[in-house]
């Protein structure tokens, strides 16, 4: 290292300093890749500015007013240097057990600012002195500045590591962007290295073996064992920033073998060609439920313990979702931390953009993810439907009839409801103007709530009639989600026939006190189930029945492929689902669909 240089200026005649800046800068240049940082943060329109260097292996940082004369700053600096050497030696004495009762106060060290060759006037506020290029001399320490160069504001790996399994660190990026940021990957070779503290990159450690580059890696069968380190600069186009290595908590373990959606992935290799868009629809099972004592004990006992947790699922979670190249991907079941934490920065490194609402009173919600390089997202028209019945005058006609049609029970359990409807705009990038409406749900669960569900499917509809005509006019319906409704429900006949008579079955299904005996109607024309009407969709110990659908229009879109769904053999191997080899209860459902011009 050659942070304790002597005063890079010094070495410069001070005719040289005046008449010649431009030699004097290229000089400079040159030793600016070998002195220590020193990042400073400043923005438009903040009074605060930041100051971050290392000083003597004690990193420091600095929050200093941006109109503040740059003297202020150069004082501060010289103090805290000149008490930091003085703490030093008292360290040192007292280490030697030596006193020197006449030692006389360390004076304050020489700091200077400069620029160009030329020394920043004490009078400049700090706003315009701290510019990118500058050097801060400390006593005879040379510091380059690096003003609002990129930099991670977050940088993590995942805790659990599968071999076979990608790992997608979670990464944010200020003044930069991570689609220009390098990464490198290594694995540990050296017998009981002790773990490294993430920090800035001084050079090969010869403990560890580069084994990959890329923002996403996958470990082989021979890393088991091994922990893995990644290297990652931020940069933006040419500008790059300080980098950082992130050290994996422990080794790769050995992953579940086949899975079942392994056998599917070969039907997704590549992306879906235009103007074909591949579509998921999944309910990836929240933690906040898998983890209940009841899904331990109850719902899912056949289930090995370690399958239920939630890095274990996420493994399986996020290789299946990279592995069908989805153009549009539904999740329903979405716990906030797994949304934040882990599918977006997973699914970013694969090219996709993703929104997420968050149920009333839940702590679960839906999300929605998009490819970028395909579509644009124009807006977002989320409701909770028991607030939308009471409160959007377009549903008045509804709750009327529910009112005068049904006691006040029914009423109430609609109203407690806090199921939400997720409505994005999308627009094709191929094809500016061309718009498509995305809903995604999850509707009531109770098996004798099929009135209920058909309640909140008809406030569902109308709302999205409403966006269509305001916002999209023309836009196709792509209606995803775990509906909790068979293909005999009145919530199924209203999707696909149009018209629920007061007749059907569903009406009364919490029996006779709480009937609601009215016609519903659709308001769009006949959907069409692409992935048909399988013979289930979840597949739990108590339960085996088709609740999840991908609803469109079939006038707009046509089914060009649906991807086969695991075989029963695959769904009962460790009895039913979740299991090692499968990460939810329900089964995700994958088509192309053909978008007619």
């Amino acid at each position: 290292m050659l942070n304790r240089l002597p005063g890079v200026l010094a070495l410069f005649p001070r005719r040289l300093l005046l008449s010649s800046p431009q030699t004097v800068t290229g000089a400079c240049r040159r030793l600016l890749g070998t002195m220590e940082p020193a990042v400073v943060r400043c923005l438009p329109g903040q009074p605060k500015l930041t100051i971050s260097f290392t000083l003597d292996g004690s990193k420091k940082q600095m929050l200093r007013d941006q109109d503040e004369p740059l003297a202020k700053a150069l004082a501060r600096i010289s103090s805290g240097f000149a008490k930091g050497q003085g703490k030093a030696r008292k360290n040192k004495r007292r280490k030697s057990q030596q006193q020197e009762p006449g030692d006389a106060p360390q004076p304050a060290a020489v700091v200077k600012l400069f620029f160009g060759g030329d020394e920043v006037p004490d009078t400049e506020l700090n706003a315009e002195a701290w510019r990118d290029g500058a050097v801060l001399q400390v006593g005879d320490l040379q510091f380059s500045v690096h003003r609002n160069s990129p930099t991670f504001t977050t940088a993590e790996l995942p805790v659990s590591l599968l071999a076979e399994f990608p790992v997608c660190p979670k990464l944010e990026v200020e003044f930069g962007d991570l689609q220009d940021c390098e990464f490198t990957w290594f694995k540990e070779t050296g017998p009981g290295t002790s773990p490294e503290v993430p920090g800035e990159v001084e050079g090969q450690d010869p403990s560890w073996t580069q084994v990959g580059c890329g923002r996403v890696h996958i470990p082989s069968n021979k890393d088991i064992g091994s922990r893995l380190k990644l290297r990652c600069t931020p940069r933006d186009g040419s500008r790059g920033g300080l980098a950082k290595e992130l050290v994996s908590v422990g080794a790769v373990e050995a992953g579940p073998g086949m899975c079942t959606f392994d056998d599917r992935h070969a039907y997704t290799v590549k992306e879906a060609e235009w103007p074909a868009v591949r579509v998921v629809s999944y309910n990836i099972l929240a933690d906040v439920y898998a983890q209940t004592e009841l899904s331990k004990t109850v719902l899912y006992p056949y289930c090995a313990p370690y399958a239920l947790q939630l890095d274990y699922r996420q493994n399986l979670i996020k290789k299946e979702l990279a592995g069908y190249n989805a153009d549009i991907i539904c999740l329903q079941e979405v716990d906030p931390g797994v949304f934040e934490d882990s599918l977006s920065p997973a699914l970013d490194a694969f090219g996709l953009d993703g929104v997420f609402k968050l149920k009333d009173r839940q702590h679960e919600g839906l999300s929605t993810f998009y490819r970028r390089s395909k579509f644009q997202l124009l807006s977002r028209h989320d409701i909770m439907l028991s607030e939308a019945l009471t409160s959007d005058p377009i549903h008045s006609e509804l709750l009327e009839r529910i009112s005068a049609n049904s006691d006040l029970t029914l009423k109430d359990r609609i109203l407690k409801r806090a199921t939400s409807l997720q409505v994005s705009i999308l627009e094709d990038r191929k094809t500016p103007g061309r718009k498509v409406c995305v809903a995604n749900t999850h509707l009531y669960w109770h098996p004798k709530g099929g009135n209920v569900r058909l309640v909140q499917m008809g406030v569902a509809l109308k709302h999205l009639s409403h966006v269509i005509r305001e916002v999209a006019p023309g836009a196709p319906l792509l209606f995803c989600g775990d509906f909790n409704s068979t293909p005999a429900s009145g919530v199924f006949q209203l999707l696909t026939e149009v018209l629920v008579p007061q007749q059907h079955a569903d009406w009364s299904s919490s029996g006779p006190d709480e009937s609601c005996s009215m016609e519903l109607l659709s308001g769009f024309p006949p959907l069409l189930s692409a992935c048909g009407q399988p013979a289930y969709t979840n597949y739990v110990g108590g339960f085996q029945g088709c609740l999840d659908y991908i609803f469109i229009q079939p006038d707009s879109m046509q089914v060009e492929q649906m991807i086969p769904l695991p075989s029963h053999q695959e769904v009962t191997t460790y009895k039913a689902l979740p299991s090692v080899a499968h990460p939810s209860d329900h089964i995700a459902l994958v088509c192309d669909l053909r978008w007619s011009p």
